[in-house]
C-alpha cells in the first residue's frame, strides 16, 4: 500500500473569479492570497487491485465518518483525473480528509480539499510509476483546477494569479502561478479576519453564479474590467500603495455582489450584517486611518483584511464592534500562509 498526505489551504481573491468557459476555464484573470489556517489535510492510501481494473473504486472519509455524497463527487473527479493517471484504475483508494475549520462555516473549502486532494495524486503517481512530474506545482494546479476553479490558486503559498494576464509571461488559464517574487513588503504580511455572518450552505452555488453570469448583460464589461483590474492590481501589489489596494479590493467585492443582484435570475448572498458589518470597516477607517479594508466571498461573510502593524488594534476593533454581527461571535483570524505541504506518513 502507498499512502500520501498533504495539507493545503484555502485562499480569498481579490480580483474575483466569476464566469467560466471551455473545460472549467476561467472568462478573467483573477489573483489571491492563500491563509494559514484555513487548511484541507488530505491522506490517500492507495492499495493495489487483484482485479476489476477498469474501474475507479474509492471509499471516501470526512472527518473519520463516511461521507457518501462527497465520496460520489470525488469520484465523478477522478474519472477525469484517470486520463493522465491511468494507474488510477489498478488501486483502491480510501481517501481521508479533515479542515482545520467547521464544514459550513462560511469558509469556501472547496479550494483547500481538491488543491490537497491534487498533490496527494500528483505524488502518489510519481511514488507509483517511478516517474517525476516534469512541473509537479502546474500539474497539481491544473488538476485542482477541474475539481474546483479556485482551488488551482491554492497549491502555492502567498499571492496567486489564474488566467491569461500580458505583464506576466507564465500566466495561463490552465494553472495558477505564483507571483511573489516583485510584491511589496506593504503586502506581505497582511492579517486576514474572517467575519461569519451566517454559517451553512449557500442559497445558490458558486457554480450556479457562474452559469447565470452568462446570460448576464454586463458579462463581457464584467470580463474586461476583471482583466483591467488583475494588471492593476498587480502593479499596486509591487509600488506598495495601500490606498490603491483598498480601493480597487473593496470595488470588486462589491461588483461581484452587484453581479449576482442583477442577474437574469437575481440573487442575493449578502446579509443585513453583511452591510452593517462593511459600513463600521469605513466609518473605523475614516476615523483612526487605519490601513484596513473588506472583501467579500460569494457568500454574506466578510474578510476583515488589515496591515500587519495594526493587527492588535484591528483585533481590538473586532471584538468591541464587530462580533455583534458574527453568528455565534464566530470569526477566524489568517495570515498569509506559506502554502501547501507535504506530511510525512509513519
Amino acid at each position: 500500500m502507498t499512502t500520501n498526505t498533504w495539507q493545503s489551504p484555502s485562499n480569498i481573491a481579490l480580483v474575483k473569479y466569476w464566469g467560466k468557459k471551455g473545460n472549467q476555464l476561467p472568462a478573467n484573470s483573477s489573483i489571491s492570497f492563500s491563509l494559514n489556517n484555513a487548511l484541507t489535510t488530505t491522506t490517500i492510501e492507495a492499495q493495489y487491485k487483484e482485479s476489476n481494473v477498469n474501474e475507479i473504486s474509492i471509499s471516501f472519509y470526512f472527518e473519520n465518518e463516511k461521507n457518501e455524497i462527497f465520496e460520489a463527487k470525488i469520484f465523478t473527479y477522478l474519472e477525469k483525473v484517470a486520463i493522465d493517471f491511468t494507474w488510477l484504475y489498478q488501486y483502491h483508494l480510501t481517501i481521508y480528509s479533515s479542515n482545520t475549520f467547521p464544514h459550513s462555516s462560511g469558509i469556501a473549502s472547496s479550494a483547500s480539499a481538491f488543491s490537497a486532494l491534487a498533490l496527494c495524486l500528483c505524488s502518489l503517481h510519481e511514488e507509483i510509476t517511478s516517474n517525476q512530474l516534469l512541473n509537479f506545482y502546474e500539474t497539481a494546479s491544473y488538476w485542482a483546477r477541474i475539481g474546483s476553479g479556485s482551488a488551482c490558486r491554492s497549491v502555492y503559498g502567498g499571492y496567486n494569479l489564474w488566467g491569461k494576464t500580458p505583464s506576466i509571461a507564465k500566466s495561463s488559464e490552465e494553472y495558477a502561478v505564483n507571483v511573489d517574487e516583485c510584491i511589496h513588503p506593504n503586502f506581505k504580511s497582511l492579517n486576514d479576519t474572517i467575519l461569519i455572518v451566517e454559517k451553512g450552505k449557500k442559497a445558490v452555488s458558486s457554480s450556479q453564479g457562474h452559469a447565470l453570469l452568462k446570460e448576464h448583460p454586463f458579462a463581457q464589461l464584467r470580463y474586461d474590467i476583471a482583466n483591467q483590474n488583475t494588471e492593476k492590481l498587480l502593479s499596486i501589489l509591487y509600488s506598495g500603495d495601500f490606498d490603491s489596494f483598498t480601493r480597487l479590493v473593496e470595488s470588486e467585492a462589491l461588483m461581484l455582489h452587484a453581479l449576482m443582484m442583477t442577474s437574469p435570475t437575481s440573487f442575493i448572498l449578502v446579509k443585513p450584517n453583511t452591510l452593517a458589518i462593511i459600513e463600521k470597516i469605513w466609518d473605523f477607517r475614516n476615523q483612526t486611518q487605519t490601513e484596513l479594508l473588506f472583501t467579500l466571498d460569494a457568500g454574506a461573510n466578510v474578510h476583515l483584511i488589515s496591515s500587519d502593524k495594526h493587527n492588535e488594534q484591528v483585533q481590538q476593533f473586532v471584538k468591541n464592534e464587530l462580533i455583534g454581527y458574527c453568528q455565534n461571535g464566530l470569526y477566524f483570524c489568517n495570515t498569509i500562509g506559506n502554502g501547501p505541504f507535504k506530511i510525512n506518513n509513519a
